[in-house]
C-alpha cells in the first residue's frame, strides 16, 4: 500500500531523465529536493567534484547506492560512490589522479584530496560468465542507468542522486521500501544469491545496521542456500566479515547470522562457541564493546576482534594438547597455529593481522608473571594495551578463576602506579629449582663385581 502511494505521488511523467538513458519504465520516480530531503552540502566535496568533472566532459554521473540510502535515513555515509556512463578508460582520462582496479568488476579510484571516490560504469544486462554454482565470474559489459539499477542488489541501494540538479532517481521503489522499513532484493532472490552469495551476508548486515526488516521473499531462500558461502573466495569473505564486524552493529549482526544459519563455516566452530554460555558471554561482550567504540567515532582493531572470536577455539585446542602431555607454552603456540591455519581455509586473514592476533594470545600467560623485571618488560611490549584489554575481557566474562581472577585488577593498578608503589606490588621472585646433579661413577667403582 505504501509503495503504491509513493508511486502515485512521485510518479515521473514518463520522459527520459537525460540523454543516453533510453526509455524509462512508468514506475521510475524522479524526486526533487523537497521530496527526498537530501542537502547537497551533506554530499562529500570529492564526490561532487567528480560528478561535475564528468558532466563537463559530456558524461552522466550520479552519487549512487549506500550513500544516497544513508542520507535519506539521516545517517552520515562513510563512502560516496559514483556511477557514470563513461567507461573506465574514459573516466581515467578525466582525472589525473586515478587508477583502474579490479578484474571481475573494473572500477576507477579517483583521488580527490584525501578522499578516494569509487567510480563504476553503468552495468548492462547480459548473460555473464558464471561458475557451476551460478556465481558471476566476470562482468565488464556496460549499459545504461536503468540496466545498472536492475543489476544492483537491494531496492534501497538502487537510488541515484544528481548533485547538479539535486534530484534522486528511483527505479525500483527503493524510497518506498525505506519508508516501509523493508530490505527487498531486486529480481528473483534465489537467482541473485547464486550470482553472488555475499548478498546473503550483506542482507544481514544492512538489516542490522539500518533497522530494516528483510522482506519475506528476500529472506526465504537464505537458509537453504547458506552453503553457497563456501564458494566465496577467502579474501572477499574476509572483507565482508570485516565490514560486518566494524559496522557498529556487530552483536546484532552475529545474532542475525545465527538466526539465518549463516554462521556455519564463516568462523570455524563459531556456532559451537555461541552455544556455550561462557563462550557466548565472552564474544558478545567483545562485540558490544566494539559497537560502542564505532558509534562514538573511536578507533577499533580488526586484530583484537578476530582474536576474541577465535579465542575459545584456541583454548579448546590448547587444553587438549596439554592433556596429551605437551608443555603449556609450546602447546599454546601450536594451538594458535592450528586455529589460524584452519581459519585460512575460509577467511584470508592478512599476515599482519594474524601476527597481531598471535601476539595478543601469546601475551596472556605472561600476565601471570608478577615478579622481578618481567612485569616492567611486559608494560613496554608494543601489544601490551591490546593484550591487557583482552585480559580485562576475559575477566569480565568470568573466564579467570582462583588466583588468576586477581590479574585484571593487579595489572590495572600496576600500570597506573608510581615507581615505589610498583616495586612494592611485585611478588617475591621464585628462585629456579635446583637441578640435582647425577654423580658419575669413577673408573675404580665400575670394577668387576
Amino acid at each position: 500500500m505504501i509503495r503504491k502511494l509513493f508511486s502515485r505521488f512521485f510518479r515521473s511523467p514518463g520522459k527520459s531523465h537525460s540523454a543516453g538513458l533510453g526509455s524509462t519504465s512508468a514506475t521510475t520516480l524522479t524526486l526533487t529536493r523537497k521530496q527526498h530531503g537530501i542537502n547537497r552540502d551533506d554530499v562529500s566535496q570529492g564526490s561532487r567534484r567528480t560528478c561535475d568533472a564528468l558532466h563537463q566532459a559530456g558524461y552522466e554521473a550520479y552519487v549512487v547506492g549506500g550513500a544516497v540510502r544513508d542520507l535519506m535515513l539521516g545517517a552520515h555515509p562513510k563512502d560516496f560512490d559514483v556511477a557514470t556512463n563513461a567507461t573506465p578508460e574514459q573516466v581515467k582520462r578525466c582525472f589525473r589522479r586515478s587508477r583502474i582496479i579490479g578484474r571481475r568488476f573494473q572500477i576507477v579510484h579517483v583521488y580527490q584530496g584525501s578522499e578516494v571516490i569509487e567510480v563504476t560504469t553503468f552495468r548492462g544486462s547480459h548473460d555473464a560468465k558464471t561458475d557451476a554454482h551460478g556465481r558471476v565470474l566476470n562482468d565488464n559489459v556496460f549499459g545504461n542507468m536503468a540496466e545498472d539499477a536492475a543489476r544492483r542488489d537491494f531496492t534501497v541501494n538502487a537510488l541515484y542522486y544528481d548533485p547538479h540538479r539535486e534530484v534522486v532517481v528511483d527505479y525500483h521503489h527503493g524510497v518506498a521500501d525505506i519508508k516501509a522499513g523493508l530490505l527487498r532484493m531486486i529480481g528473483d532472490p534465489a537467482k541473485r544469491y547464486r550470482e553472488d552469495p555475499v548478498r546473503m551476508l550483506r542482507a544481514v548486515r544492512l538489516s542490522a545496521k539500518l533497522g530494516l526488516t528483510i522482506e519475506k521473499d528476500t529472506r526465504h531462500p537464505i537458509t537453504e542456500m547458506a552453503g553457497l558461502i563456501e564458494n566465496i573466495p577467502p579474501a572477499r569473505l574476509f572483507d565482508e566479515m570485516l565490514k560486518l564486524l566494524t559496522s557498529g552493529y556487530a552483536e546484532k549482526c552475529l545474532r542475525q547470522l545465527r538466526h539465518e544459519g549463516l554462521h556455519h563455516g564463516l568462523l570455524p566452530l563459531l556456532d559451537v562457541i555461541l552455544e556455550q554460555p561462557q563462550g557466548e558471554r565472552f564474544v558478545m561482550r567483545a562485540l558490544n564493546n566494539t559497537d560502542e567504540r564505532v558509534r562514538q567515532g573511536k578507533s577499533i582493531s580488526p586484530s583484537f576482534l578476530f582474536a576474541t572470536l577465535l579465542w575459545h577455539e584456541v583454548l579448546g585446542t590448547w587444553e587438549a594438547l596439554k592433556r596429551g602431555g605437551m608443555l603449556p607454552i609450546p602447546a599454546l603456540h601450536e594451538a594458535m597455529d592450528d586455529v589460524l591455519d584452519s581459519q585460512a581455509e575460509k577467511l584470508a586473514i592478512t599476515r599482519r593481522i594474524s601476527g597481531d592476533i598471535k601476539e595478543i594470545w601469546a601475551l596472556q600467560p605472561r600476565f601471570q608473571q608478577r615478579a622481578g623485571k618481567r612485569p616492567y618488560a611486559l608494560l613496554e611490549h608494543i601489544r601490551f594495551r591490546a593484550a591487557y584489554d583482552f585480559l580485562l575481557l576475559r575477566g569480565e566474562a568470568g573466564e579467570l578463576q582462583d588466583e588468576d581472577a586477581t590479574l585484571p585488577a593487579w595489572w590495572t593498578d600496576f600500570q597506573d602506579a608510581d615507581g615505589e608503589t610498583r616495586a612494592a606490588m611485585l611478588q617475591p621472585d621464585q628462585p629456579p629449582a635446583k637441578r640435582r646433579r647425577r654423580r658419575k661413577k669413577s673408573a675404580d667403582s665400575s670394577s668387576d663385581e
